[in-house]
Order: C-alpha cells, then sequence, then structure tokens
C-alpha cells in the first residue's frame, strides 16, 4: 500500500506535483546556464543581485559591439511559466533573451522574481516592481554607461506579460518619474471565469487554465481575479495604461488567444491615447519561440518586436 507521504494530491502538469507533505517538485523550468559571450548572437550576459534580503536577481545583456557614448533602448524582461516555474538563466529564456537583443540592438535585464507556491502571489508583481525601480537607480556600469532611460520598455511572455501590463499602471500611479515607452506583450497570461471564442468549445483546456490559476492565486473571485482578467470588476480602466506604444503577439493554436485578440480590441475602441498593433503567428501554440528559437516563426515574432522598439514616431 502506498503510504499516505508519498501520495500525489495535487499534480499540475507538466510542470510540477505537490506531495500531502507539501514537498514540492518541479518537473520542468530548473535548469540552469550560466552568462557569458554567446558566440551565436554576439551578446555578453551577467547576472546581478537585485535585493539581497530575498535574493531577487537579474540576469543583464548587452551587445559586445556596443561602443563607449552608445545609448540603446532598454528591455526589461519577465519570463513566462504561470508563475510556478522558469528563471532568466533557464536555458530557453537565456537563448531568447540573447536573440532579441541582438536583433533588436538593446540593453536588456531579464528578472528571475520568486516563484508561487513558495512565495505566492503578489510576489512576483512586488520583485518586478522591484526590478523596475532599482534598475533605473542602481549604480550599474552596463545600464549607466549604455541604456537610454527615456527609451524604456517592458516585454514579457505569459506570466511576463501578465506582469508587464500590472507595472504599466503602476508605474503612472507612482509618484516616482517611471516612464514606460511601450510594452511587449506576448501571448499574454490573461483569463476569465466566462469563457469566450474558441474557449467555449475547448472546455478541457479551459479547466486546466482555471486550475492553474487557482493554484497560484486562490481566491473567491477565481479567473475574475483582477491579476488575471483585465477585464472584470475592479481592474483598472485600460484607458490608464501606462505608456505609449503596446505590441501583442497571439499564436493561432493558443488557448490565451481570444484574451490577447480582446486587449487589443480594448485598447482600440477605448479611451486609451496610444498606438497598439497585433501580430497572429499562424499553426503555432502558446509560447512557441521558447522551445522552437530558431523555426522561421520565432524569427519573423523577434523581427517584428525589434522593429516595435526601435520605432521612431514622428
Amino acid at each position: 500500500m502506498e503510504s499516505k507521504k508519498n501520495q500525489v494530491p495535487l499534480e499540475l502538469l507538466p510542470w510540477l506535483v505537490v506531495h500531502s507533505d507539501g514537498k514540492i517538485e518541479r518537473l520542468a523550468g530548473t535548469e540552469v546556464c550560466p552568462p557569458g559571450l554567446d558566440q551565436e548572437t554576439g551578446v555578453l550576459s551577467k547576472d546581478i543581485i537585485i535585493d539581497p534580503k530575498t535574493g531577487l536577481s537579474a540576469r543583464i545583456y548587452r551587445p559586445e559591439s556596443v561602443q563607449p557614448g552608445q545609448k540603446l533602448p532598454l528591455v526589461l524582461y519577465f519570463h513566462g511559466g504561470a508563475f510556478l516555474i522558469a528563471s532568466a538563466s533557464f536555458p530557453c529564456y537565456h537563448t531568447t533573451v540573447n536573440k532579441l537583443v541582438a536583433q533588436a540592438n538593446v540593453i536588456a535585464v531579464s528578472v528571475s522574481y520568486r516563484l508561487a507556491p513558495e512565495h505566492p502571489l503578489p510576489t512576483a508583481y512586488e520583485d518586478s516592481w522591484t526590478a523596475l525601480e532599482t534598475i533605473l537607480t542602481v549604480n550599474e556600469p552596463w545600464i549607466n554607461d549604455y541604456a537610454d532611460l527615456d527609451r524604456l520598455f517592458l516585454v514579457g511572455d505569459s506570466a511576463g506579460a501578465n506582469i508587464s501590463h500590472h507595472l504599466a499602471f503602476r508605474a503612472k500611479q507612482s509618484d516616482q518619474t517611471v516612464k514606460i515607452k511601450g510594452i511587449g506583450m506576448i501571448h499574454p497570461y490573461f483569463w476569465g471565469t466566462q469563457p469566450i471564442g474558441s474557449e467555449i468549445k475547448d472546455k478541457a483546456r479551459k479547466q486546466m487554465v482555471d486550475g492553474w490559476w487557482e493554484f497560484v492565486c486562490p481566491s473567491e473571485k477565481g479567473s475574475d481575479d483582477p491579476w488575471i482578467n483585465p477585464f472584470t470588476d475592479g481592474s483598472p480602466d485600460l484607458e490608464g495604461l501606462g505608456c505609449e506604444r503596446v505590441m501583442i503577439a497571439v499564436a493561432e493554436k493558443d488557448i490565451l488567444k481570444e484574451r490577447g485578440k480582446l486587449y487589443y480590441e480594448r485598447l482600440v475602441k477605448g479611451e486609451w491615447i496610444g498606438k497598439v498593433e497585433m501580430m497572429e503567428t499562424k499553426g503555432k501554440d502558446h509560447v512557441f519561440h521558447i522551445f522552437e528559437p530558431d523555426c522561421d516563426e520565432a524569427v519573423e515574432m523577434t523581427r517584428r518586436l525589434a522593429l516595435f522598439i526601435n520605432q521612431v514616431l514622428v
């Protein structure tokens, strides 16, 4: 007979299991790779500590070819993983950010916010805000020497896109002069209790995503919690989104695509004053670019994101 201690009461496949004794076993996203010079892209990286008290860290990137006095856009990157897995040093994310830095010619800071369930929400949001505040004031040579703080972009995929959304509101409400030029949202992790569009027929995946969110953020509001549903009661109006430009990327086979499209429509039809664009990748699923970084579709999405960051508005 299996002992009670070894029973598995909760599985969040393919990511983790929680045993009855409270032990969390992560099945994915735990691999790490060191920083340094990426020979393929010519991008340098190093790890920095953001907050010694909590252990909050980040990986900072710059093109090896950047010249003294040259100022490049600054990108804060927030990785995905449903707030449960991965880090800035996860090989897939390290590769993704290297490619973005090379393509867009930017300085990037990829944030390793603390993960649920050990650190329940809103810890990830607080860590990300701390990273944003700190990176603008810290005495870091790569930032001081090469980053143009007037061209600050937040970029994230899945949960990281969700984080970027919330930081943009917080930045606008902050007493500090945090000005965000734009947000790049890749397959944003937004959700809701009532299914919309293709979610209506895909009941299995709807229930799966509901379960993931309930585990990360248990509350009586469920998937209509303002952290996950930007259109529910209690969520700030998108009119107050604190940036000038937004790019939203969705994937045809992604269960989350309907929410990304709705976000785009609300920005277009609402009172928000800014420019928004959207691209949809046919035949691909959620965060495909992380696992297929060299496929034609991932290359095109990175190219579009680089154009978005470097766009000069007249």
